[in-house]
């Protein structure tokens, strides 16, 4: 048995200044590392000692395991926690880590290799009796290959990433003439992010709920399941909101699963954490082995909010060689917990991530609720790594209390500096199929449209607080000596992140200002203004607006109703957005590919170029059809967000 005394995090973000608080909680010295793009990140600002181990793209620095383990033999760390992401289910990494003298805080490299990549453990699954969704999980990767497995399984069928998980290198392919692209799609996507492009395919099951189940080794031959989370709100195959337990499961199915679970584990002599992920079929009552996760997984917090675990504690427990802390006869679940992923992505222009500065992140305080972030306010998100602000989770004694502790904390929740996803997960919790417990993995996708509406703050009070925003000088004489100028008005154009211009007319008057809107109009009284804040009074009500601005765009949070302006002026706006003749970058990000070229004559939709930021690939069509005049870009490129790419002919 050996003691923890030091602990390197081969990770970053917000499992990174996770796994930090429960060390520095048990008194062990952490050791953070860190891109160029780390630099002042804030789990290297919580560690005991950071250390840098390259550039900015994942594969200089936190996929560089010569780095890695040479940053925790010069600071003499005894153990290196992987996190989830990035090396924590790399067989070679574990192995490195023993081979260095250093303890692995996981599972055994074999294991990983067995259970990590997800083809051999589909075959070792079945070899063992265990039931597994129909597919394909062969060597042999040619696409003709893939192509003919995929009409003997039959459409819709799933493309995996043999390697990794979180969505990554994963498509649902509708029909066969979809298939061929997403197969180079998916086969790239799983190179970038795991290194490996290897593809596995899968049956698509109508219907189906994820449900994955906690299970916990120790080496001394014990194995336990912690219960079940179900995480079927997804989108693009990427887990939105989990929960814990789950509203379909019986706790004579929690104990059939949780059997296969520990089964799947022991199987390959597992130690450790470990998710064993399964689709459930509530038509048929039946479930169906999809993977098992050699690692924590992202929504753990739920599983010890219900069980009262601190799950990063047994991980370094048993990596000292300690056995598991209870049997499965401790292991009692008590109440609700839902867990919202907060990302740096806009829903109303098709979940693009969004990079910058985050002027304001201000988070409730309440009973019952926790922030698990590696941001605070100040910081920057950039385009290299995935845009997860915080991981926001509720507990309560039933599943509406959980839901609608979590949606409320969610409204009270002010992000600003970039578009993000909050009003989406509002929009979900409150949702009358989910709070009744009946969506599934394709729920989302079915309804995005009208999920992903946003509550834009109301009415023409909405614009005069635009307005109180834009005026450079505080109100009033009370505040800085402002002085309102005599009643002074202007023009005021908007520019709304679709497109929609909005004209109003603006007046000052004291601490008063009027905002007139189409035929309405609505008058404010500013209490007080900083530079992120504004109390005002609106018809007898006093309200808090915080809001940031900058030379191109304005952002107005208030009443948890959230508007992001993607440009604005004072004067009069020119209403040609000429956005039909280029296609320019949605977001920062890398040039993957050109497909055209000057003199192409092109369809509408057509693709003209890929551009990848936070680790996925975006695909930008022709708004039009027409003949392009201009490529700007090459493969290659690091584009700013609104870059011109490709310019076609004007029209006659």
């Amino acid at each position: 048995m050996t003691i923890i005394r030091k602990l390197l995090i081969a990770n970053r973000g917000e499992i990174a200044c996770r796994i930090i608080r429960t060390a520095r909680a048990r008194g062990v010295a952490t050791v953070a590392v860190y891109s160029d793009a780390d630099m002042n990140a804030l789990h290297v600002r919580m560690a005991d000692e950071a250390v840098h181990i390259g550039g900015p793209e994942p594969a200089q620095s936190y996929l560089n395991t010569g780095a890695v383990i040479a940053a925790a033999k010069n600071t003499g760390a005894e153990a290196v926690h992987p996190g989830y992401g990035f090396l924590s289910e790399r067989a070679d990494f574990a192995k490195a880590c023993a081979d260095a003298g250093l303890i692995f805080v996981g599972p055994p490299s074999d294991a990983i290799a067995a259970m990590g990549d997800k083809a051999e453990a589909k075959r070792r699954m079945i070899e063992a009796g265990v039931h597994c969704v129909p597919g394909y999980q062969g060597e042999d990767q040619s696409d003709e290959t893939l192509l003919k497995e995929a009409e003997k399984i039959g459409f819709p069928v799933m493309v995996k990433a043999s390697a990794g998980g979180g969505g990554r290198g994963m498509r649902i392919v509708q029909g066969k003439t979809e298939l061929a692209n997403a197969i180079v799609s998916a086969r790239k996507e799983a190179e970038n992010a795991f290194g490996d492009g290897r593809l596995l395919l899968e049956r698509a099951v109508s219907g189906a709920r994820h449900v994955e189940i906690q299970v916990f080794a120790d080496s001394h031959g014990s194995c336990i399941h912690l219960g079940e989370r179900d995480c079927s709100l997804q989108r693009r195959n990427q887990k939105v909101i989990e929960e814990a337990p789950s509203a379909v499961i019986t706790p004579e199915k929690r104990e059939e699963m949780g059997a296969a679970a520990v089964k799947a584990a022991q199987a390959v002599g597992y130690v450790g954490a470990g998710t064993v992920e399964f689709l459930f079929d509530p038509a048929r009552d039946e479930f169906y082995f999809l993977e098992m996760n050699t690692r924590l997984q992202v929504e753990h917090p739920v599983t010890e909010m219900i069980t009262g675990f601190d799950l990063v504690a047994w991980q370094l427990e048993i990596a000292e060689g300690k056995p598991l802390p209870v049997s499965q006869d401790d292991v009692h679940i008590e109440g609700w917990a839902m867990e919202a992923r907060l990302y740096a992505e806009d829903p109303a222009q098709g979940f693009m991530p969004h990079s910058g500065k985050i002027a304001v992140l201000d988070f409730p305080e309440r009973p019952g609720f926790r922030i698990d972030s590696g941001v605070e306010e100040g910081d920057t998100v950039t385009t290299f790594y995935d845009p997860m602000i915080a991981k926001v989770i509720a507990y309560g004694a039933s599943r509406d209390e959980a839901r609608l502790k979590l949606a409320a904390a969610l409204k009270k929740t002010v992000l600003l500096g970039f578009a993000h996803n909050r009003d989406f997960l509002v929009s979900l919790l409150e949702d009358e199929a989910f709070a009744k417990g009946e969506a599934d993995t394709g729920y989302i996708e079915r309804n995005v449209d009208h999920l992903a509406l946003r509550k834009p703050p109301g009415g023409g009070a909405a614009i005069a607080l635009a307005g109180a925003a834009l005026v450079d000088a505080p109100f009033g004489d009370l505040l800085t000596g402002w002085h309102s100028r005599g009643g002074a008005g202007f023009p005021l154009h908007l520019v709304k992140t679709g497109g929609e211009i909005l004209k109003a007319a603006v007046r000052l008057d004291g601490t008063k200002v009027m905002a007139t809107h189409g035929v309405g109009e609505a008058s404010i009284e500013i209490l007080s203004k900083d530079e992120t804040t504004i109390r005002y009074r609106h018809e007898g009500r006093i309200g808090v607006a915080r809001y940031v601005r900058n030379h191109y765009h304005l952002e107005i949070e208030t009443d948890g109703a959230w508007e992001r302006y993607t440009d604005f002026t004072l004067a009069p706006a020119s209403e040609s957005a000429g956005g039909h003749d280029v296609v320019k970058a949605p977001m920062a990000g890398l040039v993957t590919s050109v497909r055209v070229g000057p003199g192409d004559p092109i369809s509408k939709g057509t693709i003209v170029a890929t551009v990848e930021a936070m680790k996925m690939e975006h695909q930008l069509k022709s708004p039009r059809d027409g003949v392009v005049s201009e490529v700007l870009a090459k493969e290659g490129d690091q584009v700013a967000i609104r870059s011109k790419l490709v310019a076609l002919k004007a029209e006659a």
